[in-house]
């Protein structure tokens, strides 16, 4: 038992055992992952540039263009996206590959995940990252309310979404341009983000959230806070509105928060997110009473995603069956890199990462990447899983012995077979290559 769960420890908690990692986790592996609740995340690298000020600066830059049109200007821009895009992402690979409290980042990944903003909209291109780092590194331990608050005032998800041109049609801009409500924020804070498709609401809900909604938006460069959230009273729907049965009076932007943390404590949204928990951390298909329990926790402390986060620690099915969820393609990069003690440089990684089809922020729609082994498995993404260990393993500068790493990696759990076969390997590349490709490796 000590070894099953320093591994499930180490490989589903954090990323990956690292040399020496199951030794020191065999001790006391469930307490190692609830000291690190203790504490928020760290914050990323400092010199990376807010959503902010790079909203202001395509702002800018689109202001510029349209007065007189410079190609090279504008490749110019283009080039400093994509710089911040890889430095965000060498970042992001940085912390959970190196992290001591690798349980922290695995925990932004998966709320980032749950509050998708993805450059698959240009719009959002050049701070898609930084809502990560904003509006979900902050509030893993925090209260789900906040982040929920977070991620909706966001401006990556207000343009993501399209709320930063929402307009109540009965508000002054709405009744002198004939400008209509857009419904996609709300639709999906509903769907995705609390309650969940089963959770008992309707399209009146999603047409009276977008409604109470309606003056979030960004603010432009000349006014206050530039880039930031902005309300704009003159596009807000007025009169009272009407959502899951209760009566939201004409409160301008304190309807909306309201309306947030009234659904935040919704018992539909405890559910969707403890099973969504339960899903990511203990399997594709989780026991009903883990979920209910780990619901509970998250009714009884108001959403203390602290203690949220313990509950799904104790329950003892995460910690009884080891390889139980499939790696994602983003995870298993950072598992190679983090036993492997080599990480390749940003344009590196986005490559992998495009060629095995998660591109990070780049989800195909606001419901994020699936979480379950039938997403992600097919033939095509097997041959393609297989032939990025080996271009990786033909990367590393040093290559360590596989037999010496797989025996690090996973201990007693490491099949006879995938052993002798990294044995037998004519060298320690490929030796390496069959251990990233092997059955151990690419599930957690």
């Amino acid at each position: 038992m000590p070894d099953t769960a320093a591994l499930i420890a180490a490989t589903r908690l954090g990323f990956a055992a690292r040399p020496g990692d199951l030794a020191d986790l065999s001790r006391d592996p469930r307490g190692w992952a609830l000291a690190q609740l203790a504490r928020p995340a760290p914050p990323l690298s400092a010199a990376l540039p807010s959503a902010a000020s790079m909203i202001v600066a395509e702002f800018e830059m689109r202001r510029d263009q349209r007065a007189r049109p410079d190609e090279a200007a504008k490749r110019q821009f283009n080039e400093r996206v994509q710089a911040v895009y890889l430095a965000e992402i060498g970042a992001r690979v940085g912390a959970a590959v190196g992290s001591p409290m690798p349980l922290l980042e695995r925990l932004c990944h998966f709320w980032s995940n749950h509050f998708t903003v993805s450059i698959q909209r240009p719009a959002v291109r050049g701070f898609a990252a930084a809502f990560e780092r904003e509006a979900i590194r902050p509030h893993v331990t925090g209260r789900f309310a906040d982040m929920l608050l977070a991620a909706a005032r966001h401006p990556a998800m207000l343009l993501y979404l399209d709320n930063a041109v929402s307009i109540g049609p009965d508000s002054p801009v709405g009744r002198r341009r004939d400008k209509g409500l857009n419904e996609n924020l709300g639709r999906e804070l509903l769907e995705l983000h609390t309650l969940g498709v089963d959770g008992g609401y309707s399209q009146r809900d999603v047409e009276a959230l977008a409604r109470i909604l309606t003056g979030w938006s960004v603010a432009r460069p000349q006014e206050p806070s530039p880039g930031g959230f902005f309300f704009r009273p003159m596009v807000h729907e007025p009169g009272a509105k009407m959502l899951l049965g209760r009566s939201f009076p004409e409160a301008g932007y304190g309807e909306g928060e309201a309306a947030l943390r009234m659904l935040a404590a919704h018992p539909a949204t405890a559910r969707h997110v403890a099973r969504k928990l339960a899903r990511h951390f203990i399997a594709d298909d989780p026991p009903p009473d883990s979920v209910e329990r780990i619901a509970r926790v998250f009714r009884d402390t108001g959403g203390d995603l602290r203690r949220v986060s313990a509950a799904v620690l104790g329950e003892d099915a995460l910690w009884r069956t080891p390889f139980a969820k499939l790696r994602m393609p983003g995870e298993m990069v950072i598992a190679a890199c983090r036993v492997t003690g080599f990480t390749p440089p940003p344009p590196m990684l986005v490559g992998g990462l495009r060629q095995l089809d998660q591109l990070p922020f780049a989800a195909p729609s606001p419901a994020g990447w699936p979480d379950t082994a039938a997403d992600w498995v097919s033939p095509e993404a097997v041959l393609r899983r297989a032939d990025w260990c080996q271009s990786f393993a033909q990367r590393l500068p040093e290559p360590p012995d596989p037999v010496e790493l797989a025996q690090a990696s996973f201990g007693a759990a490491l099949s006879e077979e995938t052993l002798q076969a990294i044995r037998r390997a004519p060298s320690r590349r490929l030796g390496v290559a069959l251990l990233l490709a092997s059955p151990h490796f690419q599930r957690r």
